[in-house]
């Protein structure tokens, strides 16, 4: 007996020899990341669910019965939810729901899936809200929000359709309503939305999208009166990140009955960041980044950059963004004002990276709102500053009647090169030193407009509500370039407007005695006043900033070399260095420096300094927003 025990046992060893002695249950040792990928991959990521919903599906035995009857099996699964427990199930349902519909572009299993997620998101009761470390929370998060854009997308999907009506689930219907008072601005209605899920960005560094619940979008704003352009417009190729949140009654009990309501609420990202869900406070998902590249990318700024220059655009400011000032979004009160004004040959689409920084950083983005300035940049300087001056006094008497928002009396104009000028003069007092003619003007025999222009572009005193000025390489002492003997010949090619030839003309009709002291064909260019030896600008130099505008100087340095003997390639840094100002930064780059990693968080702690000098931030929030330490 013994023996043939042992003979037994022998055996064993040589048969567990034989298949290298492997225990059918183990582990081994292999690449962390591989491990990782298991675990965290999704419906979202690829054609296969998570190891969440796998698990249901192994554990139901329907695993081989979705791949080859997925209808017929989430039909089951839903019929099958145990509801004291139904966590799992819902969760299953949900992103099971999603794969079907991303295989079979299936609008009812997006809604679905949507559905699903939702209930497992927000349960009818709110003890069973699963918890913020629940991986799947995350998951369920994104499989609602695509899910609702998806549902609601047009069958090439991109574009979506946001309305209300009754929709079709693989179990039933959801009847879905629609505040259209949520799809109106102001003077702008929302129209054209696109999903942020379905594009691509290029061009820019960072891609801002912040977490939440919510599917983003990004919509185009339209004018609902053309005849009344607004003082600050929005043209209408802006693009302005919205949320969609559809919110769904009882869903456990929706889902169980086949029979759903629901109601879509849209978000602006601009005014609103939370939402209430079951007495909680839940973030929104938004997308700041994929609205501002869609912008850029639909507007004509690049292919009007020399167009300006040379004043061959045919246009206007005034016709195009109400006297070359326009915003990015609609206003919203109590933000304060970043005013960007570009360079010669230049356009608004160069401050793409600042801007998109400033609305990915909270701090900024609930604190500031951008304005950008426009002009034709081969016009004299100082009737380009009188535009920007007039049209910022408009802005902030038409959007603060009252004198009541602090935000319009703390305004920051921010200027690259020439638009650094242009800055200057919104916060100098001028008197008559910039009048070429002895007569004085009140003295002149001119039309009342015709007197206006040349008052409005002669004669400055600061702007009250303009409290910070920032120069970025501002030829404050001309450009070494303008000496080239080039710059005559291209000086030649600009055609100054209309308006501002007018003006001249008009002058010298009616008042003959003024030949003797100026020509008209003596009117300058941008080019003419930017050369060093100009009286204007020689004037512009050692006019003081007013007391009350803080200054900041960011002067751009090619090489390693000393600073006081370097240049950006077009100015100087004795030109652009200017005594008196609040702080001096460098940044090692060439003239273009409005992308540099050093101009933004020069910009960002900047922008902070005045935050904290006026009392809305606490001077720790330099560090979180500017990335210091």
């Amino acid at each position: 007996m013994r023996s043939h025990r042992g003979w037994m046992i022998l055996a064993a060893a040589v048969c567990l020899a034989a298949v290298g002695c492997a225990a059918p249950v183990g582990v081994e040792l292999t690449d962390p990341r591989r491990v990782h990928e298991n675990l965290v991959r999704s419906a979202l990521t690829g054609d296969e669910p998570s190891s969440f919903s796998t698990a249901v599906l192994l554990r139901t035995g329907l695993y081989d019965a979705f791949e080859e009857y997925p209808e017929l099996t989430l039909e089951r699964m839903r019929l099958d939810i145990h509801w004291a427990v139904a966590e799992d199930a819902l969760f299953a349902l949900a992103e099971l729901s999603f794969l079907h519909a991303e295989r079979r572009r299936s609008p009812r299993h997006y809604l679905a899936a949507a559905v699903y997620a939702y209930a497992f998101l927000f349960p009818d009761d709110p003890a069973e809200v699963p918890s913020n470390f629940d991986p799947r929370h995350r998951i369920a998060s994104d499989l609602y929000n695509r899910g609702v854009t998806r549902g609601f997308a047009d069958p090439d999907g991109g574009h979506v359709e946001l309305r209300d009506g009754s929709f079709r689930l693989p179990f039933g219907r959801i009847q879905v309503d629609l505040d259209e008072a949520d799809l109106f601005w102001g003077p702008y209605e929302l129209v054209d939305f696109q999903a942020s899920a379905d594009l691509a960005v290029r061009g820019l560094r960072n891609r801002y999208r912040f977490p939440g619940i919510g599917a983003p979008f990004d919509a185009r704003t339209r004018l609902l009166d053309s005849s009344e352009i607004p003082v600050t417009p929005v043209p209408d190729t802006v693009r302005l990140p919205v949320t969609a949140l559809l919110a769904i009654e009882s869903p456990r009990q929706g889902i169980h009955s086949g029979e759903l309501v629901g109601r879509i609420d849209l978000f602006a990202a601009d005014t609103e960041q939370e939402v209430e869900i079951g007495g909680e406070q839940v973030p929104l998902e938004f997308e700041t980044t994929s609205a501002l590249a869609s912008t850029l990318s639909l507007s004509r700024f690049w292919e009007s950059e020399l167009a300006g220059f040379f004043g061959r655009v045919g246009i206007r400011p005034a016709e195009q963004f109400g006297d070359g000032l326009f915003m990015l979004h609609p206003y919203v009160p109590g933000r304060i004002p970043l005013v960007l004004v570009h360079g010669t040959a230049s356009s608004p689409a160069r401050w793409a990276e600042l801007v998109n920084e400033v609305l990915g950083v909270p701090i900024l983005r609930e604190n500031y709102q951008i304005w950008l300035f426009t002009y034709d940049t081969g016009q004299p300087v100082s009737f380009s500053a009188g535009l920007l001056c007039e049209s910022l006094r408009l802005a902030v008497e038409a959007l603060d009647t009252d004198g009541t928002d602090p935000a319009l009396s703390n305004l920051i104009v921010m200027g690259h090169s020439q638009g650094g000028l242009l800055t200057k003069m919104t916060a100098i007092s001028s008197g008559d030193r910039f009048w070429p003619y002895e007569v004085a003007l009140d003295d002149l025999d001119l039309d009342p407009s015709t007197a206006h222009v040349l008052r409005r572009s002669l004669f400055f005193e600061p702007l009250p509500f303009v409290k910070r000025v920032v120069f970025l390489a501002t030829p404050h002492r001309g450009s070494y370039l303008t000496l080239w003997k080039a710059s005559g010949y291209v000086a030649r090619l600009v055609t100054l407007p209309v308006w501002v030839v007018g003006a001249f003309a008009e002058a010298l009709e009616r008042n003959p005695s003024l030949a003797e002291h100026h020509g008209l064909e003596e009117i300058p260019t941008a080019i003419d006043d930017m050369r060093p030896s100009n009286p204007f600008l020689q004037t512009l130099v050692e006019l003081p900033i007013a007391d009350h505008v803080a200054a900041h100087s960011i002067i751009a340095v090619k090489g390693d070399g000393p600073v006081e003997n370097g240049s950006d390639g077009v100015v100087k840094y004795r030109s652009a260095h200017l005594e008196g100002v609040r702080s001096e930064h460098i940044v090692r780059s060439g003239h273009s420096a409005q992308p540099e990693i050093g101009t933004i968080l020069e910009m960002g702690r900047i922008l902070i300094e005045h935050l904290v000098e006026l009392g809305l931030e606490t001077p720790a929030a330099q560090a979180s927003a500017t990335g210091g330490s």
